[in-house]
């Protein structure tokens, strides 16, 4: 099993797209980048432990590589908003691809690379490439949150403009 670790803002809505795909066999929701040692939720959205909120994605690149991965990580987010994502705003909502080996860093920096060159979007592309650190696993209730909480994971995930987001950049 591979780890593939990204942040794509509210980590609630970048669990539901992995899920569901044929290698892919655990998505986990929890924080990465930060300075502070096992760091709660609140400090997190605080903004002040450094840590983005993100998924780790253990899958089997056998059946389903990287490069995928990638694809799908790409249309989730707004990659040339450096300031959050959508209506969730500040250090812990920014977007970060965590590679877990050098050649995860070669494929994501390719990928990268191309979505820039593409012309999809006409702002550049910020989205940072960093070597993964600690993951630490985020409160149960944050877990499959989509399933957990429907209503409100849809609630919020039509108020915060991110599907209108991906319609129009990428239907």
């Amino acid at each position: 099993m591979e780890k593939a670790t990204f942040a794509g803002g509210c980590f609630w809505c970048m669990v539901k797209p992995f899920v569901e795909w044929d290698g892919i066999h655990k998505v986990t929701s929890g924080y990465m980048g930060g300075h502070v040692e096992f760091p709660s939720y609140e400090q997190v959205k605080k903004g002040d432990t450094g840590h983005l909120e993100v998924v780790q994605i253990e899958f089997d690149s056998n059946v389903f590589p990287y490069d995928k991965l990638l694809e799908i990580y790409w249309m989730q987010i707004d990659p040339t908003d450096a300031g959050g994502q959508f209506h969730d705003r500040g250090e812990s909502y920014k977007t970060a691809i965590f590679y877990h080996s050098e050649e995860q860093r070669m494929v994501a920096e390719k990928s990268k690379k191309q979505l820039a060159e593409s012309g999809r979007f006409k702002k550049p592309i910020v989205t940072e490439i960093l070597p993964a650190s600690t993951f630490y696993v985020a409160e149960d209730y944050h877990q499959d949150y989509y399933k957990k909480e429907p209503e409100h994971y849809q609630e919020d995930r039509d108020k915060s403009g991110r599907d209108e987001f991906i319609n129009r950049h990428w239907k």
